[in-house]
């Protein structure tokens, strides 16, 4: 998929894949932890694969064994 068509976001939809508050979601794009792009209209759109990409990134993290 290239950039002009890879599917855009909505924070609502982020919060859902991260069970989080869509505040949550605009928050950490705020802070620079996860990447948007404006809308012509002002929102926030979040790239479909950087959003997996970091969910994938945070469950792995989160279900492998602690080593000691």
């Amino acid at each position: 998929m290239t950039a002009a068509t890879e599917r855009l976001l909505t924070p609502g939809e982020v919060a859902n894949l991260f069970r989080v508050d869509p505040k949550t979601v605009t928050r950490w794009a705020t802070a620079g932890r996860i990447g948007s792009i404006r809308t012509p209209g002002g929102h926030r759109r979040f790239r479909e694969t950087e959003v997996k990409a970091l969910l994938s990134e945070l469950t792995t993290e989160a279900t492998e064994p602690v080593r000691h």
